[in-house]
């Protein structure tokens, strides 16, 4: 049996608009192993990307128990959370989230720049990420030189070049056209099975989804739906 990658036990998050307060998430409880290709789906204000910024320790649960790589979230200080971002979670957006003025060797060697990792090093590291994600021949190219295809696949690379246990994508396919999406989506599959990388896509199209080994729908702020409990497998 695998390790859990990401472990949520009953997680709630509540946010405060003067005298109201809004429950974006209402006690989710839910497990992703290393090695899976899961998919979070559910429509707009369903609680999905609240609960992709807490899976990707960028924000903290108001309550209940969130573990990433096995430790708990609520243990660890700014710092501490910082790192484990850093080391455990390569994270892919729906806007690319590129510098538009680096290149694309640039743009994917600076997680490793937060490391303290040598400059020749991170440079080879990252033209080794870029060539995983067919780019090779891109390694100077800036993002404004790029197609949006393009731009995507050096944001996997860009996740994928700290060699992290989970990656994060949300609507990784949502700004591109269906080949080029397509493509993504392939890429994505590829790196799951043949690196082991545990990854979770958030997304609303139930096409993309379905291509995940388990999709987890929300709906309200809750898990509706989850094929790992063998309802839906």
């Amino acid at each position: 049996m695998h390790a859990a990658a990401i472990e949520a036990v009953e997680v709630t998050r509540s946010y405060r608009f003067g005298d109201t307060t809004v429950d974006a998430l209402r006690g989710v409880t839910f497990t992703v192993a290393e090695g899976e290709y899961a998919a979070i789906v559910g429509p707009s204000g369903s609680g999905k990307s609240t609960l992709m910024h807490l899976l990707g320790c960028l924000d903290r649960p108001t309550s209940g128990i969130l573990r990433v790589g096995g430790r708990n979230i609520a243990d660890l200080g700014d710092a501490e959370l910082a790192e484990l971002r850093n080391e455990e979670i390569g994270f892919v957006f729906q806007a690319f989230q590129l510098l538009p003025r680096s290149s694309a060797i640039d743009n994917v060697a600076l997680p490793l720049l937060y490391r303290g990792v040598k400059g020749s090093e991170r440079r080879d590291m990252a033209a080794e990420a870029l060539k995983a994600v067919n780019l090779g021949h891109r390694l100077t190219h800036r993002p404004t030189q790029m197609s949006g295809g393009e731009q995507q696949r050096v944001a996997i690379a860009r996740a994928l070049v700290g060699q992290p246990r989970i990656l994060l994508a949300d609507e990784p396919t949502g700004n591109l056209d269906s080949k080029n999406g397509a493509e993504v989506m392939r890429i994505l599959e590829e790196l799951n099975s043949a690196r082991g990388v545990a990854v979770v896509l958030v997304t609303h199209d139930d096409e993309v989804a379905g291509r995940a080994r388990r999709q987890v729908r929300v709906r309200d702020g809750l898990v509706e739906r989850d094929t790992a409990d063998g309802a839906d497998a």
